[in-house]
């Protein structure tokens, strides 16, 4: 995802100006580390991405109080230490409505449309 362009593309709505106050994005990448202590070096992931889970996710968040648009993309497959894996945008009024809707968003898609393996240093 450009994330320029998807932000300009939203402010070419009409209804732009009257909803937004507040964008927050969320841009996860793999790092080269595991959470789990102890792990060696993660040199990549093998990621599926749920699609049908992922834009029912975003349908439910999007009716929110407050928010006008969320725009989700997802990648899955054999991806390397620093490539983009989730990018998530959330606009919408006011930040006591759009902070707490990206948080949300982003930990049900963590663990209910994800599932990761990580690959580790040998």
């Amino acid at each position: 995802m450009d994330i320029s362009k998807t932000i300009a593309e939203l402010k070419k709505d009409p209804a732009f100006a009257q909803n937004v106050g507040m964008i927050l994005v969320h841009n996860g990448v793999v790092r080269g580390w595991s959470r789990k202590e102890g792990q060696p070096e993660v040199t990549a992931v093998d990621i599926s991405v749920d699609r049908a889970k992922l834009e029912a996710l975003r349908r439910e968040y999007e009716q929110r109080p407050g928010i006008f648009r969320v725009v989700v993309e997802a990648r899955d497959g054999h991806l390397q230490v620093g490539d983009d894996v989730l990018f998530i945008v959330v606009a919408g009024d006011i930040r006591e409505n759009v902070k707490p809707v990206l948080a949300d968003l982003l930990d049900r898609i963590k663990a209910e449309a994800f599932k990761k393996q990580e690959i580790m240093l040998a």
